[in-house]
């Protein structure tokens, strides 16, 4: 079940690469493995479709 809108998949697919760039270029030590650790969040979300945060909430932006 998708519970995700494809401009929320966009959104979530560009903050993974922000968050990888980040823990790459910026970041050292813990705060890099942090960044990694949620651009696989918000890769993952983006492309599977389905948010659990947004299920518990009971949030829906999937126009379908």
């Amino acid at each position: 079940m998708k519970n995700e809108g494809n401009v929320d998949r966009i959104i979530r697919a560009v903050v993974a690469v922000v968050f990888f760039a980040f823990g790459k270029l910026v970041f050292v030590g813990t705060m890099s493995t942090v960044s990694y650790v949620l651009a696989a969040v918000a890769l993952v979300t983006a492309v599977t479709g389905f948010c659990g945060l947004y299920k518990l909430l009971g949030i829906n932006t999937n126009s379908k």
